[in-house]
């Protein structure tokens, strides 16, 4: 007797950063995209990379690409040429002179706190220290100017420590040294450390592509600077999963359609520069569909897209329910053309999410895994059937210990081995004729509540419509 096909699933990371330029000054407000670039980026491809039996989605925002790119460059730039960095944390890093007013210097201060205190912060003896004195200081403020430059220089430092992949912290002996040195960092060190940070974030489209080459990751996009592009198609669409809402003055966004094209192509442009080719899947910016939405998609070309749970058991209950109508399969959307749609397991996704990093890693694999099994068992024909796992592939892992270390270990692991669990990616799925079924509906809206709320519906919200 032949083996009963394995569960499909799905494994889908969302690698999406804001723009934080300032597009006049060419200043960076925020240092988050160099910042999870050295940390989830780098570990999250280290993980496939240790496992090359495992395999996931990852899904790239276009604009994060750039900046990932511009950051490169600017820092190749100071450390050849001497050429001025455009982000302050970074300046402060790496330069010779540090900011002497009270403002300046609380700003910076205040800066390298802006970690999780518990995994980031607690777990580095050195760096607590730092951080405690720190707290004193912020509440103090006109003492800031009395602050020994090398205390500041110290939390600059174990600030970037703290933010560097659990995978580099255990081998690169550069780091190693300046873990264990602790304190009275010299200039030397620290343009040491920037040099290593510029390696990793070098590092970081290459490996993806390579990924994607071994067949390990199927890359995907959402639209260049992620916007919700139903609602700049049609502000209305937002009525049909909050009726009744208030909508803004104006009765449509002003050329809508040509806008959402716009990121579509340059988003294409953007990923074809740094990938090389088109990806076949697209992540909505935060899974926002509406009919009119998924058409364009796949007039352009996409041949799947994906969006939450609350949004399919809203399009069910609009479609009058119905049993085939559950979410472990792809489906073709009444009205939207041919390309297949996947949604998001709410309770297993979330979970990664929000529960097991107060877990064991091992027991929260293990818990992981009976889940599956459990939707496996229940299936006549589990090789037909697709579970979706999508969640942020950044933000979750700071409040794991070490970065995710153990868990995503274990994950990739024990998935990958399982005799009744099959890692796969949605272009596998479509290839292998997974279940799929019309939905013969689509109430639109997002993976944030199956709504628009987030965005529109409210006076301020509203507000905000018509100025633009």
């Amino acid at each position: 007797m032949s083996a009963k096909p394995k569960l499909k699933v799905v494994l889908c990371w969302h690698m999406h950063q804001p723009q934080y330029q300032d597009l006049v000054s060419g200043e960076y407000l925020l240092p988050w995209t160099y910042l999870h670039a050295i940390k989830d980026y780098v570990d999250m491809a280290a993980h496939l990379e240790a496992v090359p039996q495992a395999c996931a989605v990852v899904n790239f925002v276009p604009v994060l690409l750039e900046q990932l790119d511009d950051y490169i460059r600017q820092i190749r730039g100071f450390l050849n040429n001497s050429e001025a960095l455009r982000d302050p944390l970074l300046t402060a890093l790496a330069g010779t002179v540090l900011p002497n007013t009270a403002g300046a210097r609380i700003s910076l201060v205040s800066a390298c706190l802006r970690a999780n205190r518990e995994r980031l912060i607690n777990r580095f003896p050195a760096y607590r220290r730092l951080a405690d004195m720190a707290a004193v200081f912020t509440q103090n403020p006109d003492t800031l100017t009395y602050l020994n430059e090398q205390f500041i220089v110290d939390l600059l430092v174990w600030y970037h420590l703290a933010w560097l992949a659990e995978t580099v912290r255990r081998k690169d002996t550069r780091i190693i040294a300046l873990l264990e040195k602790g304190a009275s960092y010299s200039v030397h060190e620290r343009r040491q450390l920037l040099l290593v940070m510029a390696e990793l974030m070098e590092s970081v489209i290459p490996r993806y592509r390579a990924l994607a080459q071994r067949g390990q990751v199927e890359l995907a996009m959402s639209p260049y600077a992620h916007p919700i592009a139903p609602l700049l198609l049609d502000l209305r669409t937002a009525l049909e999963a909050m009726p009744g809402a208030p909508l803004p003055a104006a009765p449509r966004y002003p050329g809508g359609e040509e806008r959402v094209r716009w990121h579509i192509h340059e988003g294409l442009r953007v990923f074809e520069k740094y990938f090389g080719f088109r990806p076949p899947g697209c992540w909505p910016s935060e899974g926002s569909v509406s009919v009119a939405a998924l058409r364009l998609f796949g007039e352009l070309g996409f041949r799947w897209t994906a969006s939450g749970a609350n949004v399919l058991n809203n399009s069910v209950n609009k479609s009058g329910g119905g049993p085939a109508l559950h979410p472990h399969q792809a489906f073709r959307v009444k009205g939207a053309g041919q390309m297949a749609t996947f949604f998001r397991d709410d309770g297993l996704s979330d979970l990664i999410g929000f529960t097991y990093s107060n877990w064991h890693a091992d027991d929260a694999v293990a818990n992981l895994t009976h889940h599956l099994v459990n939707i496996a068992q229940a299936q006549t024909d589990p090789g037909k059937t697709v579970v979706s796992i999508i969640l942020d592939g950044e933000n979750a892992w700071e409040y794991f210990p070490e970065n995710g270390y153990y868990f995503l270990s274990a994950l990739y692991q024990k998935l990958a081995e399982h005799p009744q669990l099959e890692l796969t990616t949605y272009s596998r799925c479509l290839d292998q004729k997974v279940n799929t079924v019309e939905l013969p509906a689509l109430m639109a809206g997002s993976w944030v509540y199956g709504t628009f709320s987030t965005w529109i519906g409210d006076p301020e919200k509203n507000r905000g419509w018509d100025m633009l």
